[in-house]
């Protein structure tokens, strides 16, 4: 029979931790004391796996394509990322989180092809935030997959990144036809309103979390509105 294995723990800056768990063949990020269920599983990445593709593919015809991915997870973005951009990209991880990345080296690596090891690949422990500010105009794609996305949110400094003044830096940071793609495990109207409000024309695709069947995700993929950098 499986069961729930510990491997490890990592802090949260608003308190409590992050959890990394054996389960048979998969590996299970839970909240510490197991509030709200699995935030992320091994054998159901469809839609990171469809975050990285999406905008990636794209934008890989242009020269020496640059992205950047807010939010490291289990690295199943990465990998997708990597797999649809040529050997000229650059994609750049920011992960807040020590632990997460130390994971994605370890345990983790295996699942999602070690992309970690892929020369093109940038890991930054840094808040994706702060790099977006120093960095105008750098992006050709911006993947956004922080928290449980703009509705559920477990972390209140996640907060600024999902508003409108947020969504502007992420317009600022994006090249001329760049795209902003943002995971989450909900729809969300407001969110919408404010991808408009920052200047983006945003369409809304619900993909599976696993196969063709049950949960599905939202991602939404973000362009500036015409007559707008």
């Amino acid at each position: 029979m499986k069961r729930f294995v510990l491997l490890d723990t990592t802090p949260l800056p608003d308190g409590g931790a992050l959890c990394l768990f054996e389960y048979g063949e998969d590996f299970v990020i839970k909240l510490e004391g197991g509030k709200g269920g699995q935030l992320m599983n091994t054998r159901t990445h469809g839609s990171e796996d469809a975050l990285g593709e999406i905008p990636c593919r794209r934008i890989a015809s242009r020269s020496h394509p640059r992205v950047l991915i807010g939010g490291l997870g289990m690295g199943f973005t990465l990998s997708s990322a990597l797999k649809n951009l040529g050997n000229q990209a650059e994609v750049v991880v920011a992960e807040l989180l020590p632990g997460v990345i130390e994971w994605n080296r370890g345990p983790l690596g295996v699942k999602a092809g070690n992309p970690l090891l892929d020369p093109r690949t940038q890991i930054i422990c840094a808040d994706v935030a702060e790099l977006l500010k120093k960095e105008p105009g750098s992006f050709d794609a911006i993947m956004l997959d922080i928290d449980n996305g703009p509705e559920g949110l477990t972390q209140s400094a996640n907060s600024w990144l999902y508003s409108v003044v947020g969504l502007g830096a992420c317009a600022r940071a994006l090249r001329k036809g760049g795209i902003l793609a943002v995971w989450s495990a909900s729809a969300d109207q407001r969110f919408s309103n404010d991808l408009r409000k920052a200047g983006f024309d945003a369409e809304e695709v619900k993909v599976y979390a696993h196969g063709n069947r049950g949960t599905k995700h939202t991602i939404w993929i973000a362009q500036l509105a015409s007559g707008l950098r």
